[in-house]
């Protein structure tokens, strides 16, 4: 695992920051350029992409610009091009949700005769790269899914899922370098079997677009989640805050930045609550949009039941404001220090009741959002790139 080579002191408690880590990579001069092949379900184009295309996005932009050759295989979406050159890297789109991964497959066969190494990521199911190639695989998992399984799947197709990913998956990948985002996700994978020596940890970045002059907090109070709209992200939790406090606070607003296949179900159930004339989908916006929307708001909130890092909670402490999320939703427990930067809570109860609090209480909720403000700084897509590429080194024969 990398390690960060200083500790912020915030309040009374040390967090590690992984904005500067202890490995140094070698200069250009000492490192060949390679070729390398990612194998992902999705680009950072693609309508469901979320934290792991950003992930992938950013890193891959970083590899390119130091001259590796990178080409991305993904699934094809509306209104995309099979093929094109993104922030110096090679997208090739071919199949659609599920078929991606036998057109992966074919991909990686021909990898031993034009690439140097392969990226393949796992969303739940992996591309089984090794299966058909002897050349160095890294398996990029954000996180374990779990919980996921039985939210999108009937029961039986749950079960299939989780065994390939919880079985299959770890035995097949047995000597392939993993790469993961999070301690907690590190844990979950050595509880699937995978040995802790063949893991890395490579924290998130962050895009660092502060507003030139931060927008006042609005009147009235706002709430807001970002994230993929979709089941297990669990936004419904944030609207039950808002209809359960409307007596208390009759102004209170909802603010869903992102987009995805269950926005639909999201505003029949604003409409069901009798709140939906307080509840904005905004569907996706701009990055600097994304930044005003974070940094007039008065609270964000993560209601997800599995996050692999939580971006979106340094995203929303970059200009200053606190997430409220769940302690057992994966990566969030490291990206939140609790009662520090952020809250974290046990359950839907307490959950309601901290929002509430953070709501009303103005000298707390500034605490910790300043505090969450210089946590958030220790974080760059440049640092986790750098580490990347160092594992990817790593790797080679």
């Amino acid at each position: 695992m990398a390690n960060p080579t200083r500790t912020q002191e915030i309040g009374s408690t040390s967090c590690v920051s992984p904005g500067h880590y202890s490995a140094k990579m070698p200069s250009s001069t000492e490192n060949p350029r390679l070729r390398i092949l990612v194998l992902s379900w999705r680009d950072e184009n693609h309508p469901e992409a979320g934290g792991a295309e950003i992930f992938l996005h950013r890193t891959t932009s970083y590899l390119a610009a130091e001259g590796h050759h990178v080409t991305i295989h993904s699934a094809r979406f509306p209104g995309s091009l099979a093929e094109e050159t993104l922030d110096g890297r090679r997208l090739v789109r071919r199949g659609g949700r599920y078929t991606v991964y036998l057109r992966g497959l074919i991909s990686a066969i021909a990898a031993g005769r034009r690439y140097d190494v392969i990226i393949d990521v796992h969303n739940g199911v992996p591309f089984w790269s090794p299966f058909v190639t002897r050349i160095p695989v890294i398996s990029l998992v954000h996180h374990v899914h779990r919980e996921q399984w039985e939210e999108v799947f009937d029961p039986r197709r749950a079960r299939i899922g989780w065994w390939l990913e919880s079985t299959a998956a770890p035995w097949v990948y047995r000597r392939a370098k993993y790469v993961t985002v999070s301690l907690n996700s590190e844990r979950e994978l050595v509880g699937l079997g995978v040995e802790s020596k063949n893991i890395e940890v490579v924290y998130s970045g962050l895009d660092q677009l502060l507003p030139p002059n931060p927008p006042p907090r609005v009147i009235p109070p706002t709430l807001v989640v970002l994230g993929r709209l979709v089941p297990h992200k669990r936004v419904e939790l944030a609207m039950d805050t808002v209809a359960r406090l409307s007596e208390e606070m009759p102004d209170l607003h909802l603010e869903v930045i992102g987009h995805g296949y269950w926005a639909g179900e999201l505003r029949k159930y604003a409409d069901s609550l009798g709140i939906a004339n307080r509840v904005r989908i905004a569907g996706y916006v701009s990055e600097q949009e994304k930044s005003d929307v974070l940094a007039r708001s008065t609270l964000a909130v993560l209601p997800s039941i599995k996050e692999g890092w939580g971006l979106a909670i340094l995203e929303a402490g970059a200009v200053g404001t606190p997430t409220v999320a769940f302690r057992d939703a994966g990566g969030v427990a490291e990206s939140i220090i609790d009662g520090v930067t952020g809250v974290l809570v046990d359950n839907v109860d307490e959950f309601h009741a901290r929002v509430r609090e953070l709501l009303l209480d103005d000298k707390l909720r500034l605490r910790l959002g300043e505090a969450a403000r210089t946590h958030s700084q220790g974080f760059t897509w440049r640092a986790t790139a750098v580490e990347l590429e160092r594992v990817v080194y790593g790797v080679l024969p």
